[in-house]
């Protein structure tokens, strides 16, 4: 009851901040019930003068502190949660806070390297930016006389704990509206929480940041147009992370590109295939790859900073982005169906027809404007709509590489109005299907087969050694002599059927294994 009320008084005070800023002014009154159409005109009372300017959610987050920043930028990510007017407003929502003073960030450096800052580091220069789970400062280190600049990222003093008293809240109210809401459970509410508080826990440990552009470079090593910062892993931990400082120009710097007479239509093309390969190839990729996070260096290639949102895709939906990408190039709208069936993603008793007949109403439009009219991003976005009439449930994997591709869309063809996306996409993504869907694919998809043939070979001594001792203990028994009761007669019955079930299964899976092999050869 305590903590209910507890929940109840600081959602109070976010729906006051919420009222102030007007936010209860974009509801539909019709979409509510009587009593919650009473509270909206009360809401409506206490909104601040000019309250309808602007982003009204954006500011109310912002003024509700970090987690309820992150809530938003993590629900500008699902349209199919909050809609996409208001995924549309999220999408301007800034993750920018003062910064908290110079001496709390020296004082938690220490603490984390275990060594005054002034013996770590050359130099440690104030915050150049701040946001709402870190900042960054420009520092040097000096090795062999020679000084090295970095930039040290380093977590907000005290921000863990008021994470998760606000992600109690969210949680809260998340658990409520699944009880009382068939919308809420449709949307899995409790699990879009989940989600964020997972996402934001990897953030919050900067090892697992560090983590992930070290996987990165290692999966970029040969990219010629693409790389990003190395780390310094003797000066990073938890709430610490010191990696190379990137001297380039950022990619919302147009003044200065201009000025270097940088290959901007090229430029663009390094932003499309790059996300491209890492998405596709890789199953990996940067998922806040706004400008202000990529730069250009002296050598003409892309460096991306801030690694706290990454995105993943497995094989599964890897092979599901290219097929429906390729799919609607080549107008084969019942692949592109059956994709989606395949996948896993449309349930089997809805119609294969019907659902080409659906996606051709996307297509087909698509085919009658030039090239540079169509986006890629748009048509993903058209297609997770129309999958919601066939029962496809939310794909928060899929609908982060969306949003992320609408980004990186919007930067390159800042670039060029005019790029051609497809013809872009197009060599990255034939690669991708050559590669595992062709005859190199399959050889490689025979092998992995006869790896799990092996593995399953190997434990077949285990299972043989297990027998055996079965067979010894029954010959143990017999020595010693057995009483004939039902008790007894009932133990012997069911350790032999458990024998002649392990034996079963034990063939039925070397021959799944075997049909499974040649099915992949042939």
């Amino acid at each position: 009851m305590i903590s209910a009320l507890t929940h109840a008084a600081r959602l109070a005070r976010a729906a006051f901040v919420f009222a102030r800023e007007g936010v209860f002014g974009v509801v539909d009154p019709s979409l509510v019930p009587p009593p919650g159409q009473l509270a909206l005109r009360l809401a409506r009372l206490i909104e601040r003068p000019g309250a309808k300017a602007g982003p009204r959610l954006s500011r109310a987050l912002t003024r509700l502190g970090p987690a309820y920043l992150k809530l938003g930028q993590f629900l500008a990510t699902r349209p199919d949660v909050v809609g996409a007017a208001m995924a549309r407003d999220l999408e301007s929502l800034q993750d920018r806070l003062p910064p908290f003073p110079q001496e709390e960030a020296e004082a938690v450096v220490a603490a984390a390297l275990e060594r005054p800052v002034t013996q770590a580091f050359a130099s440690f220069s104030p915050a150049v930016a701040a946001a709402s789970i870190a900042q960054v400062h420009r520092g040097e280190i000096e090795k062999d006389g020679i000084r090295k600049q970095v930039a040290i990222k380093v977590l907000r003093p005290n921000v863990a704990s008021r994470f998760r008293r606000d992600l109690a809240d969210f949680f809260f109210v998340a658990n409520k509206a699944e009880a009382h809401s068939a919308e809420a459970r449709r949307l899995r509410l409790i699990e879009v929480i989940n989600t964020m508080s997972r996402s934001v826990a990897m953030e919050m440990d900067l090892r697992l940041e560090a983590a992930a552009l070290s996987e990165m470079a290692e999966n970029t090593r040969d990219d010629p147009d693409f790389r990003v910062p190395t780390v310094d892993w003797d000066r990073t931990t938890s709430n610490v992370l010191t990696m190379e400082w990137i001297d380039g120009i950022a990619l919302n710097d147009h003044t200065r590109l201009a000025q270097s007479q940088v290959d901007l239509p090229d430029l663009g093309r390094k932003v499309i295939q790059s996300f491209l390969r890492h998405a596709l190839r890789d199953g990996f990729f940067h998922a806040d790859m706004h400008p202000g996070n990529l730069f250009l260096d002296t050598e003409g290639r892309l460096v991306a900073v801030d690694f706290g949102i990454m995105g993943r895709l497995g094989l599964k939906e890897r092979r599901f982005l290219a097929e429906i990408l390729l799919g609607f190039i080549t107008r084969d709208y019942r692949r592109v169906a059956e994709v989606h069936f395949e996948a896993g993603y449309v349930p089997g008793h809805h119609s294969v027809e019907n659902f080409a007949q659906a996606i051709r109403a996307i297509g087909e439009p698509i085919h009658n404007r030039t090239a540079e009219e169509i986006s890629m991003a748009k048509l993903l976005t058209l297609l997770l709509e129309v999958t919601g009439l066939f029962d496809m449930q939310t794909r928060p994997e899929l609908i982060l590489l969306q949003k992320t591709m609408v980004v990186v869309e919007g930067v390159a063809r800042s670039f060029d109005p005019k790029l051609d996306i497809w013809t872009v996409a197009d060599p990255v993504v034939r690669e991708w299907i050559t590669r595992n869907l062709g005859p190199i694919g399959r050889v490689q998809g025979a092998m992995a087969g006869a790896g799990e043939l092996g593995r399953v070979l190997s434990g077949l001594p285990a299972l043989a050694s297990r027998t055996a001792s079965l067979i010894e203990q029954f010959e143990m028994m017999a020595r010693e002599g057995l009483t004939s009761g039902p008790d007894t007669i009932a133990e012997i019955k069911r350790a032999e059927a458990r024998s002649h079930r392990w034996s079963i299964l034990a063939l039925w899976v070397i021959a799944a294994a075997l049909v499974g092999l040649l099915w992949r050869i042939h």
